[in-house]
């Protein structure tokens, strides 16, 4: 299977869901930061999450995690998953998009161009002393910094074909 895109853009200008849970029990929001490559002799994705995320919760308690990816024309459904929290509201069905099972009942959108299904392997939050003085002002002044999680990337869905990574 071969999976090509620009990976330095892929985050930052297409967004992305992560989503953690079940089909029954999730929760997804919107990401920006996130990276692909390869460690362990993995492949792997890396994605970021606040503690006072309500998804953060649902990734650390699950051993799987989704990263989706969208057309331009939910981007609006994007911004609406990255500024509500799931506490609060059932922030999936205001969005517009399909929640479906895929890979075992884990999580992904009808509407989802490819879907990256991880199997946590590493979890870490940042040092806050080792985040450079910047970036610390910018981001981390009121809230504690991001947990950086590991996903082998173990499945890849490309619309509704599904292609099992060696």
């Amino acid at each position: 299977m071969n999976f090509s895109t620009d990976i330095l853009s892929l985050f930052a200008d297409k967004w992305a869901l992560v989503t953690a849970g079940v089909i029954d029990d999730f929760n997804t929001m919107t990401i920006s930061w996130g990276g692909m490559g390869t460690i362990w002799n993995k492949p792997v994705a890396t994605v970021y999450v606040k503690p006072v995320r309500y998804t953060h919760d649902f990734m650390e308690k699950n051993e799987f995690f989704t990263i989706s990816f969208f057309s331009e024309e939910h981007r609006d459904a994007l911004k609406l998953l990255g500024t509500r929290s799931g506490r609060d509201c059932d922030k999936v069905a205001l969005s517009g998009l399909t929640a479906v099972p895929c890979a075992e009942d884990r999580v992904t959108f009808r509407e989802a161009e490819t879907t990256l299904v991880c199997r946590k392997i590493y979890a870490q939050d940042l040092d806050i002393s080792a985040v450079p003085p910047d970036a610390r002002r910018t981001y981390y002044s009121s809230e504690a910094p991001h947990t950086m999680y590991i996903g082998e990337i173990v499945s890849v869905l490309d619309g509704r074909q599904t292609y099992i990574v060696d």
